[in-house]
């Protein structure tokens, strides 16, 4: 395994690692989100450079679009929440008390 390879792989599995243990804010999870797409992002970059297919090199494009989508749905989750709940923690958040 490349150092290349190891950087992008440990960045996607600390992302990971903290939306999974530090699930206080909803925030913190966006922001692990986040982290974890860019991490694909420059994967996806790193390997249509490495193929030198101009076919491939639309895909990291396309995911950068998709990863900007989650993240203005992600805050705008997040104003709609911190307004009505008047927090952004996970544990205010209850599906059955709508």
């Amino acid at each position: 395994m490349t150092p290349t390879h190891f950087t992008i792989s440990s960045a996607f599995l600390l992302g990971m690692m903290g939306l999974a243990f530090h699930r206080t804010h909803l925030l913190s999870a966006l922001l692990c989100l986040e982290a974890m797409m860019l991490a694909l992002f420059i994967a996806l970059s790193l390997w249509s450079l490495q193929l030198d297919a101009t076919g491939c090199s639309t895909v990291p494009m396309l995911m950068l679009a998709f990863s900007a989508c989650e993240a203005s749905a992600g805050l705008a989750l997040l104003v709609a929440t911190a307004r009505t709940h008047g927090t952004d923690h996970m544990q205010a958040l209850n599906l059955l008390q709508c």
